[in-house]
């Protein structure tokens, strides 16, 4: 069992965003560089090692709903809102939930704007393991546009999940825009492949939102439940 995992199972709890980048980066899926704050004094070191703007949320297994409690900030531009938003962070999820477990405030550089996709993993009760892939926002919300395949996968199942949906025509390029890169796409969808068949207790899997470019893929937010 990962290390990540038997921790996670010790404490009775799903896999924390950091553990799960963590984890994808393992299997060579590409996450926005982040770190984990658990003081306010860590916050100068890290934004210079990272740079503005910043992205900031509570880290807590019992805080489903981040944006809910008040334990997400976007566009920190400095040091001095840094500080007030790690502050807000964490009296906006205590009075939330007073009693639910913080494991610190994780912290990355904002991605550029860019294409959203879904990627996602459940547990079929017939089938087993079972991958997702769509456009995200409204074409995973209101038109549904996704596909599916039976884990594990091949190069060639991760293609025709990529080119079946409608959306597709907007990867490759539409309106004067530049085609997305769709082999980094299938790169994830089989490395999460690989990902899920060696580490049977995840059951479930959400990424989304993705960002893909022109050159390249950043997993912006990532949960795994055991």
């Amino acid at each position: 069992m990962h290390r990540l995992i038997e921790n996670a199972k010790l404490e009775q709890r799903s896999l924390l965003e950091p553990e799960a980048k963590e984890l994808l980066q393992e299997y060579g899926i590409y996450v926005p560089a982040f770190q984990l704050i658990k003081d306010e004094e860590e916050i100068k070191k890290l934004t210079e090692s990272i740079g503005y703007p910043l992205v900031m949320k509570i880290v807590s297994p019992d805080i489903i709903h981040k944006s809910e409690a008040g334990g997400v900030k976007i566009g920190i531009k400095d040091e001095p809102s840094a500080r007030n938003a790690y502050r807000d962070i964490l009296s906006n999820t205590k009075k939330y939930d007073s009693k639910a477990r913080i494991y610190g405030i994780i912290t990355y550089k904002m991605c550029p704007i860019s294409t959203e996709l879904i990627i996602g993993m459940m547990m079929d009760p017939h089938f087993g393991p079972v991958v997702m892939f769509g456009l995200g926002g409204i074409f995973v919300e209101v038109l549904k546009d996704v596909s599916f395949r039976i884990l594990p996968i091949t190069d060639r199942d991760a293609m025709e999940m990529i080119s079946e949906i409608k959306g597709y025509p907007i990867l490759q390029g539409v309106r004067g825009e530049n085609p997305r890169d769709v082999a980094a796409i299938r790169e994830v969808l089989i490395k999460l492949s690989a990902l899920v068949m060696e580490n049977p207790e995840i059951q479930e899997i959400d990424l989304n939102p993705i960002l893909v470019y022109e050159k390249g893929i950043q997993i912006v937010d990532a949960r795994m439940i055991l």
